[in-house]
């Protein structure tokens, strides 16, 4: 049997292009999750105001910034992924693969 003593990390045996789209992908998996903890709390703050009738929301001025922002969020993603697959450092395609790693385990 081959025993090592050595800790291994299995990400530390990818390349630079690997590393770069799994950071990538994890920080935009992390940040899209804080947005929407961020806009959920928003949400319940406004509508714990309308309850107590401080202010008035307009359902269609919500729902069409709601929609704003999730198309300027993906406009970032699609710039993200199109920026890691230029990567030609050790090659586009493990930099894609680390993208998406990272989307995954993010």
């Amino acid at each position: 049997m081959k025993e090592t003593s050595e800790f291994s990390f299995p990400y530390l045996e990818m390349g630079s292009a690997f590393i770069i789209g799994l950071a990538v992908g994890i920080a935009l998996k992390k940040s899209f999750k804080v947005l929407l903890v961020l806009l959920g709390l928003g949400l319940i703050f406004v509508f714990m105001l309308e309850n107590q009738n401080i202010i008035s929301v307009n359902e269609d001025n919500l729902q069409n910034a709601i929609t704003i922002g999730s198309d300027q969020f993906q406009k970032i993603a699609i710039f993200l992924q199109h920026r890691v697959e230029q990567y030609k450092s050790v090659g586009s395609a493990s930099a894609i693969a680390g993208f998406f790693v990272g989307i995954k385990i993010g």
